[in-house]
């Protein structure tokens, strides 16, 4: 629809044409653009935790599937639950949409716990398939941190009105729902089927569809009766933009970046000039805090990690004899544990992945202190102290004075003991542009 302040800029006459041109216009890209679904159903596949990102996807997959005019979007979930924010758009779209959405739980072995309760009831068919459960929708397991016993109250309120809401509209167990929420109470399949959670079990997606042949869904503003005859399907990708915001929304990715991000930083602080350190590192820290920004985070774990990493750069500068790597290395570990603020295993920075991380680290700043100490204890290779130890040969006599020549290079030179011109001389020490030498022991 064109804005008022571009209409009123052109004649009656130009507006009315422009009127009736521009909507067929459209019409006519929609159709050259997008291929028409009518006979077919879009499929959407998500499996991991309730973010931002699965908001995002969910609300693709179905602005895709109403505008090409598919029949339905049949979201096919897998998930531990998430985030309460994101779980709530996620239930908007699927109120609001114009065409049914379908939620499976699949595969086998899959489930749709805690924010994934909310979704399943709030689809227009809700399905499960052999070997998944669905249940434990307490607050706490949604993304919530640390709470006072009044707030928790309030939260879990909350939550109970809003999945008996769901329920009712849907015809669902509301009684259930609001125990699934204070009690985490879980259900199989077959007791999701019983207790009226959901309206069928489906091996797999045509079984689904078997199902719906012929059946009426309502719908916002009518309803929706689906074919007697098999519709086809249409997968709908996550894409790759989606799939990386989708990798990076995981906590053990967002502590391994935001230490790497730190210790490039403070790297390229320490030598300015390397470039690259600070370039990776800040790129790091970019991606950490676009991953920190959709979990529950912890801002003193935060601050932890980030000054364990300090610490052990500055045992690479500092003599501490191992103090500044030992403090490091436990408040990185600390910081680690810390990080998140919830009590969701899913949401946590995984043990398995941060001890075998904060190891590494220790072990690669352990490589970078002995080689500098090593360094340290090493004989100069350039320089005048470089040139103590070396072999030269005289190229005048030597009593006490004379000259010899060091790597082509003519040296004025002082012996204390007679040396012919021809023999080899070793270079003791050197002073100025004098070097001090003794006969070489052949």
């Amino acid at each position: 629809m064109p804005h008022d302040g571009f209409t009123s800029r052109i004649p009656f006459a130009h507006a009315l044409s422009a009127a009736r041109v521009v909507p067929l216009l459209t019409l006519c890209l929609l159709l050259s653009c997008r291929p028409a679904l009518a006979d077919e159903i879009v499929v959407a596949t998500y499996e991991g935790v309730i973010n931002p990102v699965a908001a995002e996807y969910l609300h693709d997959a179905l602005t895709f599937a109403q505008s090409a005019g598919a029949q339905a979007l049949i979201l096919k979930l897998d998930t531990p639950g998430g985030l309460d924010t994101s779980m709530r758009l996620m239930i908007k779209d699927m109120t609001g949409s114009s065409i049914p959405v379908i939620v499976f739980v699949a595969p086998s072995g899959g489930r749709a716990a805690s924010a994934g309760v909310f979704i399943t009831m709030a689809a227009h068919v809700a399905a499960m398939a052999p070997g998944t459960n669905i249940g434990a929708a307490h607050p706490v397991a949604m993304g919530g941190g640390e709470m006072d016993n009044t707030m928790k109250e309030k939260v879990e309120n909350d939550s109970v009105a809003y999945i008996k809401s769901i329920a009712t509209q849907r015809g669902r167990n509301a009684s259930w729902a609001e125990d699934a929420v204070r009690k985490s109470l879980s259900a199989t399949e077959q007791e999701a089927l019983k207790l009226k959670l959901i309206d069928v079990i489906a091996e797999n997606i045509p079984a689904l569809l078997k199902y719906l042949q012929g059946r009426t869904i309502a719908v916002p503003h009518g309803s929706v009766t689906f074919s007697r005859e098999t519709a086809t399907l249409h997968e709908f990708p996550m894409g790759t933009r989606l799939e990386l915001l989708k990798i990076l929304s995981d906590p053990n990715i967002a502590y391994l970046l935001m230490s790497i991000g730190t210790i490039g930083i403070m790297a390229e602080l320490y030598s300015p000039g390397a470039i690259l350190p600070g370039i990776i590192g800040a790129i790091s820290l970019i991606l950490a805090f676009y991953s920190l920004q959709s979990l529950p985070v912890n801002y003193a774990g935060a601050l932890l990690v980030i000054l364990g990493t300090v610490f052990l750069l500055l045992e690479i500068s500092v003599t501490s004899y191992g103090v500044l790597a030992l403090g490091g290395l436990t408040a990185m570990t600390l910081g680690g544990l810390l990080l998140i603020k919830s009590d969701a295993p899913f949401l946590q920075v995984s043990v398995s992945f941060l001890l075998p991380t904060v190891i590494t680290v220790g072990v690669l700043v352990g490589i970078v202190v002995w080689m500098a100490i090593k360094s340290g204890h090493r004989r100069p290779v350039t320089g005048t102290e470089g040139m103590v130890g070396l072999i030269g040969i005289a190229k005048t006599d030597l009593n006490p004075r004379g000259q010899i020549t060091v790597h082509g290079e003519i040296w004025e030179a002082i012996s204390h003991t007679p040396i012919r011109q021809g023999e080899a001389a070793e270079v003791l020490a050197v002073e100025g542009l004098t070097v001090q030498v003794a006969p070489a022991h052949k």
